[in-house]
């Protein structure tokens, strides 16, 4: 059986996630706010919290675009997501707070999308 097309799949794939976590990544400075605001109150340092995910998107889309240390950058992501999905469990209960910038069944769909998000960057990262 001939791999290329999922060879193609799998880079295209992991560009498509690079430049979404970069963009996001680069979010995370340029308009930091918008980012702490969904930072569960339970959690110190929104600011500091901000900085560190947005530099940690833009390294994993970086690495991803690297095939020697695309695996780490996947695993990283996926540490990321897992690490962030408080603010979407957040965002999803106060979901009348954030109604400006979501639906709620947006925000509700947003959870279960996160596994797929997981999924979708272990495969595109692998070796």
């Amino acid at each position: 059986m001939n791999d290329l097309p999922v060879l193609f799949l799998r880079d295209l794939s992991s560009i498509l996630l690079a430049s979404v976590f970069i963009g996001t990544g680069l979010l995370h400075f340029l308009k930091p706010r918008m980012f702490e605001a969904i930072v569960p109150p339970s959690l110190p340092w929104p600011r500091a919290l901000v900085l560190i995910s947005g530099a940690a998107e833009i390294l994993g889309g970086l690495g991803l675009l690297v095939p020697a240390v695309r695996p780490w950058a996947g695993w990283g992501l996926v540490a990321l997501l897992v690490a962030v999905f408080p603010a979407n469990l957040y965002m999803a209960q106060e979901s009348e707070r954030f109604r400006r910038l979501a639906p709620r069944w947006l925000l509700l769909a947003r959870l279960p999308l996160q596994l797929v998000l997981i999924a979708w960057v272990l495969w595109a990262s692998r070796p």
